[in-house]
Protein backbone atom coordinates (compact mmCIF):
# COMPACT_ATOMS: atom_id res chain seq x y z
CA UNK A 1 0.00 0.00 0.00
CA UNK A 2 0.32 3.79 -0.49
CA UNK A 3 -0.20 6.83 0.37
CA UNK A 4 -1.89 9.11 -2.11
CA UNK A 5 -3.30 12.79 -2.51
CA UNK A 6 -7.24 11.73 -3.18
CA UNK A 7 -6.55 14.13 -6.31
CA UNK A 8 -4.23 11.36 -7.84
CA UNK A 9 -6.34 8.73 -7.24
CA UNK A 10 -7.87 6.72 -9.99
CA UNK A 11 -11.36 5.16 -10.63
CA UNK A 12 -11.00 1.92 -10.07
CA UNK A 13 -8.81 2.05 -7.54
CA UNK A 14 -8.94 -0.03 -4.06
CA UNK A 15 -8.69 1.06 -0.78
CA UNK A 16 -5.96 -0.33 1.47
CA UNK A 17 -7.01 1.06 4.24
CA UNK A 18 -10.16 1.49 5.89
CA UNK A 19 -12.00 5.21 6.32
CA UNK A 20 -13.73 5.62 8.95
CA UNK A 21 -15.35 8.04 11.06
CA UNK A 22 -14.88 10.17 13.98
CA UNK A 23 -16.51 7.46 15.76
CA UNK A 24 -14.30 4.71 14.44
CA UNK A 25 -16.93 3.34 12.23
CA UNK A 26 -16.15 2.31 8.51
CA UNK A 27 -17.29 4.36 5.99
CA UNK A 28 -15.59 2.36 2.99
CA UNK A 29 -13.84 -0.91 3.88
CA UNK A 30 -10.69 -2.26 2.63
CA UNK A 31 -10.48 -3.52 -0.85
CA UNK A 32 -13.19 -1.22 -1.79
CA UNK A 33 -13.14 0.18 -5.08
CA UNK A 34 -13.25 3.85 -5.79
CA UNK A 35 -15.77 5.17 -8.36
CA UNK A 36 -16.01 8.82 -8.76
CA UNK A 37 -19.01 8.73 -6.57
CA UNK A 38 -17.08 7.94 -3.65
CA UNK A 39 -13.83 10.25 -4.22
CA UNK A 40 -16.38 13.32 -4.75
CA UNK A 41 -18.14 12.58 -1.31
CA UNK A 42 -14.86 11.86 0.10
CA UNK A 43 -13.58 14.99 -0.71
CA UNK A 44 -17.05 16.70 0.17
CA UNK A 45 -16.54 15.54 3.65
CA UNK A 46 -12.68 16.80 3.72
CA UNK A 47 -10.41 13.15 3.20
CA UNK A 48 -7.80 14.57 0.76
CA UNK A 49 -5.33 11.16 1.33
CA UNK A 50 -6.10 7.40 1.32
CA UNK A 51 -4.19 4.51 1.48
CA UNK A 52 -4.14 2.24 -2.21
CA UNK A 53 -3.35 -1.05 -3.07
CA UNK A 54 -0.33 -0.86 -5.53
CA UNK A 55 0.92 -4.29 -7.24
CA UNK A 56 4.35 -2.24 -6.84
CA UNK A 57 3.68 -1.90 -3.20
CA UNK A 58 2.14 -5.13 -2.57
CA UNK A 59 4.94 -6.54 -0.59
CA UNK A 60 4.91 -3.38 1.72
CA UNK A 61 2.50 -3.80 4.74
CA UNK A 62 2.47 -0.52 6.97
CA UNK A 63 2.12 -1.43 11.13
CA UNK A 64 -0.13 0.85 12.89
CA UNK A 65 1.17 0.95 16.18
CA UNK A 66 -2.41 0.27 17.44
CA UNK A 67 -5.38 -1.40 16.73
CA UNK A 68 -8.28 -0.09 15.29
CA UNK A 69 -10.44 -1.61 18.04
CA UNK A 70 -8.19 0.66 20.69
CA UNK A 71 -8.72 3.68 18.98
CA UNK A 72 -12.96 2.94 18.79
CA UNK A 73 -12.60 2.34 22.24
CA UNK A 74 -10.71 5.30 23.21
CA UNK A 75 -12.85 7.72 21.04
CA UNK A 76 -15.90 6.28 22.50
CA UNK A 77 -14.04 6.78 26.29
CA UNK A 78 -13.40 10.63 25.04
CA UNK A 79 -16.92 11.14 23.77
CA UNK A 80 -18.61 9.62 26.91
CA UNK A 81 -16.84 11.95 29.16
CA UNK A 82 -16.66 14.69 27.24
CA UNK A 83 -20.27 14.91 26.69
CA UNK A 84 -21.19 14.01 30.38
CA UNK A 85 -18.62 17.59 31.62
CA UNK A 86 -20.35 19.39 28.65
CA UNK A 87 -23.68 19.21 30.31
CA UNK A 88 -22.30 20.33 33.36
CA UNK A 89 -22.15 17.01 35.04
CA UNK A 90 -19.36 14.74 36.96
CA UNK A 91 -17.56 12.59 34.68
CA UNK A 92 -18.95 9.21 36.23
CA UNK A 93 -17.16 6.26 37.99
CA UNK A 94 -17.94 3.95 34.72
CA UNK A 95 -16.93 7.00 32.32
CA UNK A 96 -13.40 6.98 34.48
CA UNK A 97 -12.97 3.67 34.49
CA UNK A 98 -13.42 3.46 30.32
CA UNK A 99 -11.00 5.77 30.26
CA UNK A 100 -8.49 3.95 31.81
CA UNK A 101 -9.24 0.89 30.10
CA UNK A 102 -8.64 2.44 26.54
CA UNK A 103 -5.33 3.71 28.07
CA UNK A 104 -3.99 0.35 28.75
CA UNK A 105 -5.08 -1.08 25.89
CA UNK A 106 -3.30 1.76 24.21
CA UNK A 107 -0.07 0.95 26.54
CA UNK A 108 -0.22 -2.82 25.05
CA UNK A 109 -0.74 -2.22 21.58
CA UNK A 110 2.64 0.01 21.87
CA UNK A 111 4.69 -1.89 24.10
CA UNK A 112 3.53 -4.95 21.98
CA UNK A 113 4.16 -3.32 18.23
CA UNK A 114 5.98 -4.46 15.54
CA UNK A 115 6.92 -1.28 14.54
CA UNK A 116 6.44 1.46 17.36
CA UNK A 117 7.82 4.13 15.02
CA UNK A 118 6.21 3.48 11.67
CA UNK A 119 2.98 5.41 11.88
CA UNK A 120 1.43 7.59 14.00
CA UNK A 121 -1.20 9.56 11.83
CA UNK A 122 -4.39 8.84 10.69
CA UNK A 123 -6.58 9.84 7.87
CA UNK A 124 -9.54 12.26 8.64
CA UNK A 125 -11.51 14.70 7.89
CA UNK A 126 -11.42 17.93 9.50
CA UNK A 127 -14.84 17.18 11.35
CA UNK A 128 -13.36 14.55 13.39
CA UNK A 129 -10.71 17.02 14.17
CA UNK A 130 -11.84 16.65 18.13
CA UNK A 131 -11.67 12.94 19.21
CA UNK A 132 -8.95 12.02 17.27
CA UNK A 133 -6.71 14.87 18.22
CA UNK A 134 -7.54 13.98 22.01
CA UNK A 135 -6.35 9.63 20.62
CA UNK A 136 -3.56 10.96 18.70
CA UNK A 137 -2.32 13.00 21.22
CA UNK A 138 -2.58 10.34 23.50
CA UNK A 139 -0.82 7.80 21.45
CA UNK A 140 2.13 9.99 20.61
CA UNK A 141 2.41 11.06 24.60
CA UNK A 142 2.69 7.75 25.82
CA UNK A 143 5.33 6.87 22.61
CA UNK A 144 7.76 9.37 24.26
CA UNK A 145 6.99 8.16 27.52
CA UNK A 146 8.04 4.98 26.66
CA UNK A 147 10.82 5.79 24.94
CA UNK A 148 11.59 7.66 28.14
CA UNK A 149 11.13 4.11 30.16
CA UNK A 150 8.01 5.54 32.25
CA UNK A 151 6.90 3.19 34.37
CA UNK A 152 2.86 1.19 33.60
CA UNK A 153 1.40 3.33 36.59
CA UNK A 154 3.23 6.64 34.70
CA UNK A 155 1.87 6.01 31.53
CA UNK A 156 -1.51 5.20 32.78
CA UNK A 157 -1.46 8.59 34.87
CA UNK A 158 -0.19 10.21 31.70
CA UNK A 159 -2.30 8.50 29.13
CA UNK A 160 -5.32 9.50 31.19
CA UNK A 161 -4.22 13.12 31.45
CA UNK A 162 -3.66 13.33 27.80
CA UNK A 163 -6.64 11.86 26.59
CA UNK A 164 -8.58 13.93 28.57
CA UNK A 165 -6.79 17.81 28.01
CA UNK A 166 -8.73 19.28 25.82
CA UNK A 167 -11.95 18.50 27.88
CA UNK A 168 -12.42 21.98 29.05
CA UNK A 169 -13.28 23.10 25.55
CA UNK A 170 -16.58 22.32 26.17
CA UNK A 171 -17.20 25.00 28.23
CA UNK A 172 -15.86 27.32 25.51
CA UNK A 173 -18.10 28.54 22.96
CA UNK A 174 -18.14 26.75 19.68
CA UNK A 175 -17.85 30.00 17.69
CA UNK A 176 -14.24 30.98 19.78
CA UNK A 177 -12.93 27.47 19.18
CA UNK A 178 -13.95 27.07 15.47
CA UNK A 179 -13.23 30.57 15.02
CA UNK A 180 -11.43 31.23 11.52
CA UNK A 181 -10.45 34.73 12.17
CA UNK A 182 -8.01 35.78 14.82
CA UNK A 183 -9.41 36.21 18.45
CA UNK A 184 -9.51 39.42 19.85
CA UNK A 185 -8.76 40.12 23.58
CA UNK A 186 -11.81 38.70 25.26
CA UNK A 187 -12.20 35.64 23.10
CA UNK A 188 -8.54 34.82 23.30
CA UNK A 189 -8.99 35.05 27.34
CA UNK A 190 -11.72 33.11 27.02
CA UNK A 191 -10.25 29.86 25.34
CA UNK A 192 -7.24 30.35 27.69
CA UNK A 193 -9.66 29.29 30.44
CA UNK A 194 -10.23 25.71 28.88
CA UNK A 195 -7.34 24.58 30.64
CA UNK A 196 -8.99 25.68 34.48
CA UNK A 197 -12.21 24.00 33.07
CA UNK A 198 -10.74 20.26 32.48
CA UNK A 199 -8.78 20.97 35.34
CA UNK A 200 -11.17 20.83 37.67
CA UNK A 201 -13.39 18.36 35.56
CA UNK A 202 -11.00 16.11 35.76
CA UNK A 203 -10.19 16.47 39.60
CA UNK A 204 -13.72 16.22 40.64
CA UNK A 205 -13.84 12.42 40.03
CA UNK A 206 -11.48 10.08 42.02
CA UNK A 207 -10.50 8.00 39.81
CA UNK A 208 -8.60 10.76 37.99
CA UNK A 209 -4.97 11.15 39.25
CA UNK A 210 -4.23 15.09 40.51
CA UNK A 211 -1.24 14.53 38.63
CA UNK A 212 -3.90 13.57 35.30
CA UNK A 213 -5.42 16.40 35.89
CA UNK A 214 -2.31 18.91 36.07
CA UNK A 215 -2.09 17.70 31.92
CA UNK A 216 -5.13 19.68 31.39
CA UNK A 217 -4.36 22.86 33.34
CA UNK A 218 -0.46 22.81 32.47
CA UNK A 219 -0.01 21.66 28.51
CA UNK A 220 -0.15 24.78 27.31
CA UNK A 221 2.70 26.09 29.36
CA UNK A 222 6.06 26.38 27.94
CA UNK A 223 9.84 25.94 28.49
CA UNK A 224 11.06 29.17 28.67
CA UNK A 225 8.03 30.68 30.19
CA UNK A 226 5.23 32.95 28.28
CA UNK A 227 2.26 30.02 28.43
CA UNK A 228 -0.89 29.85 29.57
CA UNK A 229 -2.78 29.95 32.04
CA UNK A 230 -0.08 30.30 34.58
CA UNK A 231 2.93 31.68 32.35
CA UNK A 232 5.17 28.87 34.61
CA UNK A 233 8.25 27.62 32.94
CA UNK A 234 11.06 24.86 32.95
CA UNK A 235 10.59 22.35 35.62
CA UNK A 236 7.95 24.05 37.68
CA UNK A 237 5.91 22.14 34.43
CA UNK A 238 5.06 19.07 35.41
CA UNK A 239 6.85 16.14 33.18
CA UNK A 240 3.56 15.11 31.85
CA UNK A 241 2.73 18.19 30.57
CA UNK A 242 5.54 18.88 29.05
CA UNK A 243 5.41 15.57 27.21
CA UNK A 244 1.74 16.72 26.34
CA UNK A 245 2.95 20.08 24.99
CA UNK A 246 4.92 18.46 22.12
CA UNK A 247 2.19 15.54 21.14
CA UNK A 248 -0.12 18.29 21.12
CA UNK A 249 1.13 20.76 18.86
CA UNK A 250 2.52 17.93 16.17
CA UNK A 251 -0.58 16.72 16.12
CA UNK A 252 -2.44 19.80 15.72
CA UNK A 253 -0.03 20.99 13.26
CA UNK A 254 -0.76 17.45 11.28
CA UNK A 255 -4.61 17.55 11.62
CA UNK A 256 -6.51 19.46 8.64
CA UNK A 257 -8.92 21.75 10.40
CA UNK A 258 -12.06 23.57 8.05
CA UNK A 259 -10.28 26.90 8.57
CA UNK A 260 -6.40 25.79 7.56
CA UNK A 261 -4.46 22.75 5.83
CA UNK A 262 -2.83 20.29 7.65
CA UNK A 263 0.69 20.95 7.10
CA UNK A 264 3.45 17.55 6.22
CA UNK A 265 4.21 15.54 9.17
CA UNK A 266 8.18 16.67 8.31
CA UNK A 267 7.44 19.80 8.81
CA UNK A 268 5.67 19.93 12.04
CA UNK A 269 8.79 17.41 13.26
CA UNK A 270 10.83 20.31 12.27
CA UNK A 271 8.92 22.66 14.17
CA UNK A 272 8.74 20.92 17.34
CA UNK A 273 12.84 20.61 17.02
CA UNK A 274 13.22 24.08 16.09
CA UNK A 275 11.15 25.15 19.78
CA UNK A 276 13.62 22.47 21.32
CA UNK A 277 14.88 25.05 24.54
CA UNK A 278 12.12 27.54 24.02
CA UNK A 279 8.61 26.15 23.24
CA UNK A 280 9.19 22.38 24.75
CA UNK A 281 12.17 20.68 27.05
CA UNK A 282 14.97 20.16 25.34
CA UNK A 283 15.66 16.72 26.45
CA UNK A 284 11.83 15.20 26.06
CA UNK A 285 12.24 16.82 22.37
CA UNK A 286 15.36 14.38 22.36
CA UNK A 287 13.37 11.48 22.55
CA UNK A 288 10.70 12.93 20.38
CA UNK A 289 13.04 12.88 17.77
CA UNK A 290 14.27 9.06 18.39
CA UNK A 291 10.55 7.66 18.61
CA UNK A 292 9.08 9.58 15.60
CA UNK A 293 9.14 9.12 12.11
CA UNK A 294 9.98 12.44 10.06
CA UNK A 295 8.74 10.89 6.87
CA UNK A 296 5.68 7.95 7.74
CA UNK A 297 5.85 4.87 5.68
CA UNK A 298 3.37 4.89 3.12
CA UNK A 299 4.57 8.72 2.18
CA UNK A 300 5.42 9.53 -1.26
CA UNK A 301 8.68 11.87 -2.00
CA UNK A 302 10.49 13.09 -4.41
CA UNK A 303 14.38 12.35 -4.13
CA UNK A 304 17.33 14.58 -5.24
CA UNK A 305 18.45 12.41 -8.05
CA UNK A 306 14.89 12.94 -9.83
CA UNK A 307 13.51 9.33 -9.04
CA UNK A 308 9.84 9.56 -7.28
CA UNK A 309 8.44 7.04 -5.15
CA UNK A 310 6.83 5.99 -1.57
CA UNK A 311 8.53 5.55 1.96
CA UNK A 312 8.36 1.64 2.56
CA UNK A 313 10.52 1.13 5.48
CA UNK A 314 12.01 3.11 8.58
CA UNK A 315 15.78 3.15 9.60
CA UNK A 316 15.05 3.47 13.58
CA UNK A 317 18.70 4.99 13.74
CA UNK A 318 18.03 7.21 11.21
CA UNK A 319 14.49 8.36 11.35
CA UNK A 320 14.84 11.33 8.73
CA UNK A 321 16.25 8.64 6.29
CA UNK A 322 14.13 5.71 5.71
CA UNK A 323 13.79 3.74 2.65
CA UNK A 324 12.05 4.73 -0.11
CA UNK A 325 10.77 2.33 -3.42
CA UNK A 326 11.00 4.61 -6.36
CA UNK A 327 8.69 3.91 -9.20
CA UNK A 328 8.85 7.10 -11.61
CA UNK A 329 11.99 8.90 -12.91
CA UNK A 330 10.69 12.33 -12.96
CA UNK A 331 7.46 12.13 -14.87
CA UNK A 332 8.42 8.54 -16.30
CA UNK A 333 7.55 5.49 -15.16
CA UNK A 334 10.40 2.68 -14.49
CA UNK A 335 10.26 -0.30 -15.78
CA UNK A 336 11.65 -2.26 -12.06
CA UNK A 337 10.92 -0.20 -8.96
CA UNK A 338 13.98 0.89 -6.96
CA UNK A 339 14.58 0.90 -3.20
CA UNK A 340 17.19 3.49 -2.05
CA UNK A 341 17.72 3.13 1.48
CA UNK A 342 18.75 6.75 2.31
CA UNK A 343 20.93 5.93 5.54
CA UNK A 344 23.14 4.34 2.75
CA UNK A 345 22.71 6.79 -0.06
CA UNK A 346 23.97 9.56 2.08
CA UNK A 347 23.99 12.03 -0.88
CA UNK A 348 20.51 11.36 -1.52
CA UNK A 349 17.97 13.72 -0.34
CA UNK A 350 14.36 14.10 -0.13
CA UNK A 351 13.60 17.59 -1.91
CA UNK A 352 9.98 17.41 -1.64
CA UNK A 353 6.95 15.08 -0.19
CA UNK A 354 4.19 14.76 -3.02
CA UNK A 355 1.80 11.45 -2.47
CA UNK A 356 0.85 11.40 -5.91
Amino acid sequence: MRLVNINYVQEGDALARPVRDAAGRVLLGEGMMLSSLYLNKLRYLGFDMLFIKDEKFKDIEIFFPVSDKTKQLAYSAVSRVTSSIGADKTASNDEAKDVRKAVLEIVDDLLHSRDILNNLIEIISYDEYTYHHSVNTTILALVIAIGMGFTTNKLLELGMGVLMHDVGKTKVPNSIINSSGTLNHEEYEEIKKHTYYGYEAIKQNQDFSLLSAHVALQHHERWQGGGYPRGIKGKEIHEYSRIAAIADVYDALISKRPYREAIQPYQAYEYVVAQSGHQFDPEIVKVFMRNVAVYPTGTGVLLSNGHRGNVIRQNHYFPSRPVVRAIYFRNEPIEKPIDFDLSVHLSLMIDKVENR
